[in-house]
């Protein structure tokens, strides 16, 4: 898989000149937002840095009290495309952890590997991953024009698919990890990030057994989506995902592969197709007149709801997929 390659401005001259501007920027509330935060300590308080947001309002969940947590992804922004300033670069070498899943945002996964390789926790090493090539959503234009730049961008491949939080079972599983590494950065508060951790995840398991029961007995399960974002949902609650592009939501579907998607949705007898929050919904919306079908938005997660956080947001998908799957 390739995903967008984004410079990382970070030079031991930069690093110097912006240590103290970072510091400066962290503040002393428990939740540092992402416009120039370092991620440092304060108050006492250990410093998590997430790279993106469903890794964010898991980091806030667990560190409760104890942590400043500080976001490196602007709300609305596609955390795909972002681009670290000299500021966050220099703050991840004050952190005391960073929270990323590798293969989603290139630019934090080179800042990580050369400033906080001992202080990365990589999500993805705390679940079993799905391959990231899987038939449905595979562009076989986004797979040359990724052939032709492997060079450019094959330090940041990834051979799974990186959006596992939208498998509540599995971001369980994430937030349990993250409690332990929490506890051993700081011990003197470990108990409570153990409690704050198993209590996340009996809340995540518990939205798991919504999604299960919700989704259980629908009359349809082909969800036809802009791009291939929703494998570990799909794959969690027996759907058949069909993107219109791949994992990757900068490429571009071919022709041939847009007719393909039109083909199987006729098929599958699909009523919608599914939009996206930060993704541009024309050719999914030029698709879904062309068959005949209606749109619909499904959060992908990848930026915080306007309104309400990630539990919301998933109910939210919850029911947007039962009307559009025709489940009793």
């Amino acid at each position: 898989m390739r995903m967008r390659t984004a410079g990382v401005f970070a030079v031991s001259a930069v690093l110097t000149a912006t240590a103290a501007c970072g510091a400066d920027s962290a503040g002393s509330a428990q939740t540092g937002g992402p416009s120039g935060g370092s991620g440092s300590s304060a108050a006492g308080k250990t410093g998590v840095t997430a790279a993106m947001y469903p890794l964010q309002w898991l980091a806030e969940r667990v560190g409760g009290p104890d942590a400043t947590v500080t976001g490196l992804t602007e709300p609305g922004v596609e955390p795909h495309d972002l681009e670290l300033t000299p500021v966050q670069v220099a703050g991840l070498e004050k952190t005391g952890l960073v929270v990323y899943i590798k293969g989603v945002q290139p630019a934090v996964d080179e800042a990580v590997e050369q400033h906080a390789a001992d202080r990365g926790f990589d999500a993805v090493t705390a679940v079993t991953t799905l391959p990231a090539t899987a038939e449905e959503g595979h562009d076989e234009h986004g797979a040359e024009e990724a052939a032709h730049e492997g060079e450019e961008a094959h330090e940041h491949e990834v051979d799974y698919d990186p959006h596992i939080w939208l498998d509540p079972a599995r971001f369980a599983t994430v937030a349990t990890k993250l409690g332990e590494r929490l506890a051993a950065a700081d011990p003197a508060h470990a108990q409570g990030y153990k409690d704050r951790a198993a209590k996340t995840a009996a809340e995540l398991n518990a939205l798991d057994g919504e999604l299960a029961k919700g989704l259980g007995t629908c009359s349809a399960d082909a969800i036809v989506t802009s791009h291939a974002a929703f494998g570990y949902l799909a794959d969690r609650y027996k759907l058949h995902q069909i993107g219109i592009s791949g994992i990757d939501p900068d490429a571009e579907p071919s022709p041939a592969r847009l007719a393909e998607v039109a083909k199987v949705a006729k098929q599958e007898k699909v009523t919608t197709i599914f939009t996206e929050t930060l993704v541009s919904p024309k050719v999914a919306e030029v698709l879904a007149q062309e068959i005949g079908a209606k749109t619909a938005v499904l959060d992908p997660v990848e930026s915080q709801p306007a309104n309400g956080d990630y539990l919301s947001a998933m109910r939210q998908n919850l029911t947007v997929l039962r009307a559009a799957l025709s489940c009793s």
